[in-house]
């Protein structure tokens, strides 16, 4: 990832289109630094490709059309990787953290946690394990502190720009629900203040443990998700109840009142139902802070409509993907080409419905990724966070057989480490467009390419389009009456740095 200079890069663009070709377009020459990824082999890598071909589509980078600031990409940590970290050698751990949190890496921002176990844990447990304990007094973050906690410290003690944390309970224990089981069932109405108090010890101890929480999301999934693994189930009213008259007032009454509290939090095609209860009246959405999603719902469709009524529907909140990723499907290892090819399959394949069949058709992890990442941003989403970012190569570690796919798969016995083309196309992300970056508008006229744009606080600007298609294309790209040509590759995701001026 070594830059040349801005100077070079200037000539050498120069060069290749030519002198007379800038004075036929009339306009200054536009210096930027060219980042790819594709299936035929770049990994973020560093590309001098630029087109000589005549009437290229312009695509018009418009700063002054603002829309969401951006909180930050990431992924998860789950016990499930950090055990595998603590089976590899410090060299291989360290390069995988490094290449997560580092600047030279992709410099993750925004990341979530487990609170209790969930699928991808060892095994079940909860924090407050003693039954009807209502003042939770025997409280104790103890699981979590071979694994969890020292992968998280160590995240923190690379990452120089730091990054923040929200937690998610998959359930609450057994005995606060009406099926005293892990899995589905509802929260007992009479333990909603003990659940209350169940976040704020979180926050102590893991603060004890110099480990800020950003904030919440009130529960993992609250449809549930088929009765497999932990689960605990909610309405929109029964969750907006429990966020307006317990936890919201509880971590106020606690002094913990700037904790960030997420709703809904699962699949975009239910928001409008989510939304309308949450953000009902001024004292419904009090403490809510935003509305957490995943995608779950398609595998290739990301549900603009959705995304665009819950923004409209509380504008100066939060809407954050929260959990993401190529689930049902035991990772390819070292075949990079998988990752690029229409073969994978999701749960859906087999378990939708029938009239919602055609929302999981085959698809390739990278496109999947990328152009929802993309659809996102364009539909005023803020925030992406990745689910797992180390499994093995069976998919796991994980209590339930709930195999699926992690950016980076490792092989513990033999102490290797393969990085998927899904790392590297979330690091087309996270590592160019920083918290506080303002996405703006970007004219593309070409159908075959999306496109996305923001303005990072420093004044650089970032844009990543992606080339889903088996051909090479070509385009223009225009800022303040400055061009550059450049071709991408075919199934190729860019990063284009336009620095600060």
């Amino acid at each position: 990832m070594k830059t040349v200079s801005y100077i070079f890069y200037s000539l050498l663009v120069l060069v290749m289109i030519g002198c007379n070709e800038k004075k036929e377009i009339g306009q200054d020459l536009l210096e930027v630094e060219i980042y790819e990824t594709s299936a035929s082999g770049n990994q973020l890598t560093r590309i001098n490709e630029v087109s000589t071909t005549d009437s290229l589509p312009v695509l018009k980078i418009n700063p002054d059309k603002k829309f969401q600031t951006i909180t930050g990409f990431g992924g998860a940590f789950t016990e499930s990787s950090a055990y595998l970290l603590n089976k590899l050698s410090k060299a291989n751990r360290d390069k995988i953290l490094k290449a997560y949190f580092s600047r030279e890496g992709a410099n993750y921002s925004l990341t979530r946690t487990h609170m209790n176990s969930c699928d991808f844990s060892l095994s079940q447990y909860s924090y407050a394990p003693v039954e009807d304990d209502m003042m939770l007094e025997h409280f104790t973050i103890k699981d979590d502190m071979d694994d969890l906690i020292p992968m998280i410290k160590e995240a923190m003690a690379i990452s120089e720009d730091g990054f923040d944390i929200f937690a998610s309970p998959w359930t609450a224990p057994p005995w606060m629900k009406d099926n005293k089981e892990w899995v589905g069932g509802k929260l007992l109405p009479k333990y909603y203040d003990t659940w209350a108090l169940f976040f704020s010890k979180y926050v102590d101890a893991y603060e004890a443990e110099g480990i800020p929480i950003w904030g919440f999301t009130v529960e993992n999934e609250p449809h549930g998700n088929g009765n497999n693994w932990e689960s605990m189930h909610f309405t929109p009213e029964e969750m907006t109840d429990f966020v307006q008259n317990h936890l919201g007032p509880k971590l106020e009454a606690d002094g913990k009142g700037d904790k960030i509290i997420l709703g809904y939090d699962q699949n975009r095609a239910g928001l409008k139902e989510w939304v309308d209860v949450m953000y009902a009246t001024e004292e419904s959405s009090k403490y809510y802070d935003g509305t957490a999603i995943h995608w779950y719902e398609s595998t290739y469709d990301y549900f603009p409509d959705a995304l665009q009524y819950a923004h409209n529907k509380a504008p100066d909140k939060y809407l954050i993907e929260t959990e993401g990723c190529v689930d049902s499907e035991v990772p390819k290892w070292k075949n990079d080409i998988w990752y690029w090819s229409k073969e994978a399959t999701d749960w859906g394949w087999d378990w939708a419905a029938e009239d919602e069949k055609y929302l999981h058709p085959k698809y390739a992890p990278v496109n999947r990724y990328a152009r929802d990442i993309i659809g996102c941003l364009n539909n005023w989403v803020d925030g992406w966070v990745d689910w797992n970012m180390v499994l093995d190569r069976q998919g796991g570690p994980n209590w339930f057989k709930n195999w699926c796919v992690a950016p980076i798969i490792v092989d513990p016995d033999a102490d290797e480490v393969y990085f998927t083309p899904i790392y590297y196309t979330m690091a087309h992300f996270s590592k160019y467009m920083r918290p506080g970056a303002v996405v703006i508008d970007v004219e593309n006229p070409d159908k075959d390419l999306m496109v996305t744009a923001a303005k990072n606080p420093d004044d650089s600007i970032a844009v990543v389009i992606f080339n889903e298609g088996e051909t090479a294309k070509n385009f223009t790209l225009n800022l303040n009456e400055s061009n550059v040509n450049i071709k991408i590759n075919a199934q190729a995701i860019q990063t284009i740095v336009v620095p600060k001026s």
